[in-house]
């Protein structure tokens, strides 16, 4: 199974396959994607990429992070898994102040 990397600080021109270039250099990418906002569909200016081995990525994080890319020192660790954020304003499927 392959390593999800986050890649932070990426220049707002890079995309996808930009991206995917950059990774395979260092092993087989499974997956690139640019991160884009919902509704201008500008850059937000970080990503993912999934590499085809734990060597694969090992070798990624040693080589590109802290690099630079466009003119920004790019950051490329292991990704998190994403946190729960909750689901709207609702507190307990209960509304109001709490007060019954």
């Amino acid at each position: 199974m392959g390593k999800r990397l986050y890649v932070g600080n990426l220049s707002y021109g890079v995309n996808s396959s930009e991206l995917e270039e950059l990774f395979s250099s260092y092993g087989t990418v499974q997956s690139a994607q640019v991160i884009s906002d919902r509704e201008s569909g500008r850059s937000k200016g970080f990503g993912f990429v999934e590499m085809g081995s734990d060597g694969d990525a090992q070798s990624a994080i040693e080589a590109l992070n802290g690099q630079e890319h466009e003119g920004r020192p790019l950051t490329v660790n292991e990704a998190r898994p994403r946190e729960d954020r909750g689901g709207g304003g609702w507190r307990g499927g209960r509304g109001g102040g709490g007060r019954y």
